[in-house]
């Protein structure tokens, strides 16, 4: 008798280890699903913008060109996303390109629409509030609050290889080459020191030297591999926008 009640015991403890496993199964599958449904949206969002806007200009122009490659990079992300983090890394890609999109706009003079969300690398990088220039390497790099022919490179603000690349127009994309290679130049802690030092609404050098800004949003990171960054002599080229979205 006891063994009767034993084994019925062990076999309603592996019904309920079953009926557990599969509930967490169909949860995670659920949330796959809802994820991917985001990313496709904003994703959609973005296809239509490519599509029906042109630049007219340098910066304009440029800003389209990134917006087009973090198209091709998000819709090719999507569809082998298997798991809710790349279908989210899928979701970010088109994100960047609606800022980039967003860029274009301003310089056209197209209505904004609703904000886009924010990512938490992109509070933690603050944004460009003055006109400044500093030298990298060998290049006079500027940077300002606003498009124009020096400065037609936008970066919508976020982390690059760990550090904090705050959100402006920059005259050459100085940080492709971190994000390409994920480590940067020992040059640019004086870079950043010089451009950013007493700038308000920017991480201090001390901040961009301890390369602690999160990883898991990054923008222009590590799923930028494999895309044209263009001849070095300018460091390649990179887009941005001002945190609106457009249908």
């Amino acid at each position: 008798m006891e063994l009767v009640i034993l084994l019925a015991v062990g076999a309603l403890l592996l019904g309920a280890i079953k009926a557990i496993g599969n509930t967490q199964k169909k949860g995670q599958h659920a949330n796959l699903d809802d994820e991917l449904a985001d990313a496709r949206r904003w994703i959609d969002r973005l296809g239509h913008q490519v599509l029906t806007i042109s630049g007219t200009d340098t910066a304009s122009t440029q800003a389209m060109a990134d917006a087009s490659e973090r198209y091709n990079a998000a819709h090719s992300a999507l569809t082998q996303a298997t798991t809710v983090r790349q279908a989210q890394l899928a979701r970010e890609s088109a994100l960047e390109g609606l800022y980039y999109v967003n860029a274009a706009r301003e310089i056209l003079g197209l209505a904004p629409g609703p904000q886009l969300p924010k990512l938490e690398a992109q509070r933690q990088a603050g944004r460009v509030t003055e006109a400044r220039t500093a030298e990298f390497d060998g290049q006079t790099i500027q940077a300002s609050p606003y498009a124009s022919s020096q400065t037609p490179h936008y970066y919508p603000g976020g982390a690059v290889a760990g550090r904090p690349v705050p959100a402006g127009w920059y005259s050459t994309a100085w940080w492709a080459p971190a994000a390409m290679t994920g480590v940067w130049a020992a040059s640019s802690m004086m870079f950043y020191s010089t451009m950013f030092a007493g700038m308000a609404g920017t991480p201090s050098a001390d901040q961009f030297a301890a390369g602690d800004v999160s990883n898991a949003d990054e923008l222009g990171g590590a799923d930028s591999g494999g895309e044209d960054l263009g001849g070095f002599g300018d460091f390649g080229d990179f887009g941005g926008g001002d945190g609106f979205d457009f249908f």
